[in-house]
């Protein structure tokens, strides 16, 4: 086989890579000989993928809930990665910064539509019957959701409503993080007490919360959009997707939960507690929560009216 121009170039530049690093060419190239052809079911895993989901009880939905969470993990790792991109770019630009924040909502969107599969796919009778399996653990103690909410906005906009204005006073990322909105939503119904749900979820976390918490408070999505020029700031597609985000995220993503909980949860003539015994009557609903991403961004009558029937 005669070497043609372009591939004796590509062998140059080959040589260049391995020289700045210190290696071998040839050893490389050596390697090649006997290394395997990648097929698919290696390159994502598949046997080890499809092992993953290890039911509790011989329910049969039990799966389509496993399967369903990971999914739902799966697209919060890819909104996270979205975020990355963000958080580290050097020259931040307004296409960039558009691009990533538009995957951030097809995501979403994707989440929340998708939100059907399990509810209509999943056996009340049966769910009632496995979920009792599964106590302490919740959906509540998604780490990769806590961590989408930091990255997103200022860490005082995640507290509880009534401490807001006082705690946005505050430099105190640990003050903040003890009033996280969450926090109240995870407390016995009966005697306020923290679940042990939030212990668990605390234990584990916490430390990781906040300090990505100080990590971010220069370079959440928020800070990073007041750091373009006042042109970039303006632009009405760049606006209307972070609105979208914050719909998203706060708004259409928690009413899908909350109306898979009724649906599940809601027995007359008392409504049953959700596992861990977090208090999704009054955690769920986003207008008791009132979070907002970017309030700049909204009037005072949108603020007003969050998470009513305006944006579902």
């Amino acid at each position: 086989m005669k070497l043609t121009h372009e591939m004796l170039n590509r062998l140059d530049k080959l040589e260049q890579k391995y020289e700045v690093m210190g290696q071998d060419m040839q050893s490389y190239l050596d390697g090649l000989l006997y290394a395997d052809y990648l097929t698919y079911w290696d390159y994502i895993h598949l046997d080890t993928l499809l092992s993953l989901q290890n039911p509790k009880t011989r329910i049969p939905d039990e799966r389509i809930f496993i399967l369903y969470h990971q999914i739902t993990e799966l697209y919060f790792r890819l909104v996270l990665d979205a975020y990355e991109r963000l958080a580290h770019e050097e020259n931040l630009t307004l296409p960039l910064f558009k691009r990533q924040i538009n995957r951030i909502n097809s995501y979403f969107k994707s989440l929340t539509d998708s939100f059907g599969i399990m509810v209509m796919g999943m056996d009340k009778e049966e769910f009632l019957k496995f979920r009792m399996s599964l106590l302490p653990a919740s959906g509540f103690q998604s780490a990769q959701y806590r961590k989408i909410e930091i990255v997103s906005t200022d860490f005082h906009n995640l507290t509880f409503f009534a401490d807001r204005d006082e705690l946005k006073k505050s430099d105190d990322i640990h003050k903040m993080y003890e009033n996280l909105y969450w926090k109240r939503g995870a407390t016995e119904l009966a005697t306020g007490k923290k679940t042990l749900t939030l212990r668990q979820f605390e234990e584990k976390y916490s430390k990781e919360f906040i300090a990505l918490g100080e990590e971010t408070r220069n370079k959440n999505i928020l800070q990073l959009y007041l750091q373009l020029d006042k042109k970039d700031r303006a632009d009405k597609e760049l606006i209307h997707l972070l609105r979208e985000h914050d719909l998203n995220a706060n708004v259409r993503w928690p009413l899908s939960h909350y109306k898979s909980a009724v649906r599940y949860l809601n027995r007359e003539p008392d409504e049953i507690s959700a596992t861990g015994g977090t208090n999704w009557q009054k955690y769920l609903p986003p207008k008791n929560q009132r979070i907002v991403f970017y309030p700049i961004l909204w009037t005072n009558e949108e603020l007003e009216a969050w998470g009513t029937q305006q944006f579902s």
